[in-house]
């Protein structure tokens, strides 16, 4: 079996982006979806120069030598937000040698050290093919994440740009995630109030370090990393049930955690708390059942709800293969009485705005990083495709593993 899994990723290695130099360029009679405060532009011009857009506007001229690309009225957006992923750090989710996001701590919670200085993102592989797949998609960038059966506490994680960098990890995005709720009963003692009960243990071994003897939750790097969430820095908490989404956002304040809260089917029921508190929540529009105690109250229009109360949202689909389909929770969220441009800036300005990439990107308008995405129809329609993506002002080659494969067996048929 390892010798065509091998052979397998040999295949597609020459479609992994190389970084190249920014390329100037102008963007002529495209629809422009800024998401911003100027809305959409009927027939605008971008003009890109140095990665960066350089000006938004009509009858815009192109300077010596750069490049014109007609958009014929097309729509033209940022670049989209591929969500909470393992981009980069898995690569077969039944290979275990090509998965990196897990720290597999197997003695009981009661008998372990936590470890939030797991880091996944020393992990990532620019060179992944599933980059190549959700880019020529219109992903530009995404959150890269740890999960953890074994601990609460699975580490930090950072945003990463899709470009093919090895560098990849963007400033200002480091999270440190944290799973609470029934999913992290087992690792907390059977109990959601034991689990704020370690989460003080942990802390208290960081504020008082002579408190942290036989049997502390934390490593003296633990406490170092930890000690810097505990300064306003953003942790993401898994949550899902209205009760505890309440406890998590007057908790983390309370320890001057910023947080976010990721899943929360339940959020809606909350949304005027979280409003108040300025805690957005990034979720998956499309989960709407029941499946389990946490989830009672999930519903449709949980985006809706929660955009009416003044909440922030994202939208995450959580498969890292089909990252691009962030695009579709954002179309189906539209379809339940989400308004489209906020549906549109769940997956680019919104998301850019939590993890601290709101100054760089997310938005059309000047000084903002030229990740771009024109594409053959309304961008919230399932069966539009992007006709060009470009990362900081590089055209993306729109070739993947997949275009390769569909490319060889047409070939076939055509040669029959």
């Amino acid at each position: 079996m390892k010798i065509p899994f091998i052979a397998a990723v040999a295949a597609v290695a020459s479609l992994h982006a190389t970084p190249a130099s920014a390329q100037d360029l102008l963007i002529r009679g495209a629809r422009v979806h800024t998401v911003t405060a100027a809305g959409t532009l009927e027939n605008a011009d971008v003009l890109v120069q140095g990665g960066r857009i350089a000006a938004v506007g009509s009858g815009l001229a192109a300077p010596a030598g750069v490049a014109v690309i007609e958009a014929n009225g097309r729509a033209l957006t940022p670049g989209i937000f591929g969500g909470l992923t393992h981009l980069g750090i898995e690569e077969v989710s039944l290979e275990p040698s090509t998965v990196d996001s897990d720290l597999a701590l197997t003695a009981p919670a009661w008998q372990h050290s936590w470890r939030p200085e797991f880091d996944v993102t020393r992990a990532f592989n620019a060179r992944s093919s599933l980059l190549p797949v959700n880019r020529v998609e219109g992903v530009t960038w995404a959150m890269v994440t740890p999960s953890s059966d074994s601990a609460m506490v699975a580490g930090q994680g950072a945003a990463v740009s899709l470009d093919g960098r090895f560098d990849a990890v963007l400033d200002g995005s480091r999270t440190l995630f944290v799973h609470m709720g029934s999913a992290a009963d087992a690792v907390s003692g059977g109990s959601r109030a034991a689990q704020f009960m370690l989460l003080d243990q942990a802390i208290r071994e960081v504020r008082e370090p002579a408190s942290a003897g036989e049997g502390a939750l934390l490593q003296p790097e633990g406490r170092a990393a930890l000690k810097a969430y505990l300064a306003g820095g953003r942790v993401i908490f898994r949550v899902e049930r209205a009760a505890d989404i309440r406890q998590v956002v007057r908790y983390a304040s309370h320890h001057g955690m910023k947080a976010v809260i990721s899943g929360g089917e339940e959020a809606w029921v909350v949304a005027k708390e979280l409003a108040e508190a300025d805690v957005p929540v990034i979720l998956n529009p499309l989960n709407n059942l029941p499946d389990s105690f946490d989830r009672l109250g999930a519903r449709f229009d949980n985006a809706k709800l929660l955009h009416e109360s003044g909440v922030r949202i994202a939208f995450s689909n959580d498969e890292s293969h089909l990252a691009h389909k962030n695009r579709q929770l954002a179309g189906n969220a539209a379809a339940h009485g989400l308004p489209r441009d906020v549906a549109l800036a769940a997956i680019t300005a919104n998301a850019a705005d939590i993890f601290g990439q709101g100054g760089e990107r997310g938005r059309i308008e000047k000084g903002k990083v030229a990740d771009l995405v024109l594409w053959s129809g309304d961008p919230l329609e399932v069966t539009t495709v992007a006709d060009q993506v470009w990362i900081a002002g590089r055209a993306v080659e729109m070739r993947s593993r997949q275009t390769e494969l569909r490319e060889r067996y047409l070939e076939r048929l055509r040669a029959k």
